[in-house]
């Protein structure tokens, strides 16, 4: 087993600035029609920074589904433990995969790809390299998340996948909710509202990470939990999406 899953189962955005227009440049009508589309390109490369793009194609999940619930409990406790792990636990899953988001986030904010060696699918990992160069600094800050941060966390799908050579594998689709800085409101006694999704001041902390998770359970086959889906996205961009 990788060593995160073992171990476990044992902003500041810095925007760049227009050059500054001087007053000379606002007396000129030429001048001063360049320097009104450079402020609104601060303006548009500003909020452009303040978003975190998908990292990959994957359709965002943000609740869970009542239907998905029941099917995932009977999955947890009538196939995977008693034909699979008998001392699988989903709960216990939960909070495993709660500490390989920490690694596997961090490592894609320093752009550490050897540290998902291991724990992230090859073919996930040439995906996110690619996504992550594209990213501005300021992006790159938001990817890192602190365990302690998430406040809300659920599998969304438990799925047992079969093969005609008899291979069989376990995956599971999680979702968790961040609010950036959570731990240290806690530590400070500075709680967030329970409308903390709707106040402008808390939107830009919060994000929503899926992460798909697989296990192959063949006979005479011992292997770990791996990632092959990863993405963080914040909940107000969607959204505006929408619109």
């Amino acid at each position: 087993m990788n060593l995160a899953i073992r171990t476990v189962l044992t902003n500041r955005s810095s925007f760049r600035l227009c050059d500054r227009i001087s007053h000379k440049c606002l007396q000129t009508p030429v001048v001063t029609k360049c320097s009104i589309i450079q402020q609104r390109n601060y303006c548009e490369d500003r909020s452009e920074a303040r978003r975190l793009p998908q990292l990959m194609e994957f359709p965002p999940i943000v609740w869970p589904s009542f239907i998905k619930f029941i099917k995932n409990w009977m999955y947890a406790n009538f196939i995977i433990r008693p034909y699979f792990e008998s001392e699988f636990s989903l709960n216990d899953f939960i909070e495993a995969s709660k500490h390989a988001v920490q690694v596997v986030s961090e490592s894609l904010q320093s752009s550490n790809f050897k540290a998902l060696e291991g724990l992230v699918e090859k073919e996930a990992i040439a995906t996110l390299k690619e996504a992550v160069s594209k990213l501005s600094v300021s992006q790159r800050q938001m990817i890192a998340i602190n365990k302690e941060d998430i406040f809300y966390a659920f599998p969304y799908q438990v799925g047992v996948i079969f093969d005609d050579s008899d291979k069989r594998w376990v995956e599971i689709t999680m979702c968790y909710h961040v609010l950036k800085g959570m731990k240290q409101m806690q530590e400070t006694g500075d709680l967030p509202p329970i409308s903390l999704g709707v106040q402008p001041e808390y939107q830009e902390k919060i994000f929503i990470l899926n992460y798909r998770f697989i296990r192959e359970f063949t006979k005479g086959v011992e292997d770990s939990w791996w990632v092959n889906i990863v993405n963080h996205f914040q909940p107000h961009t969607l959204v505006k999406k929408s619109f």
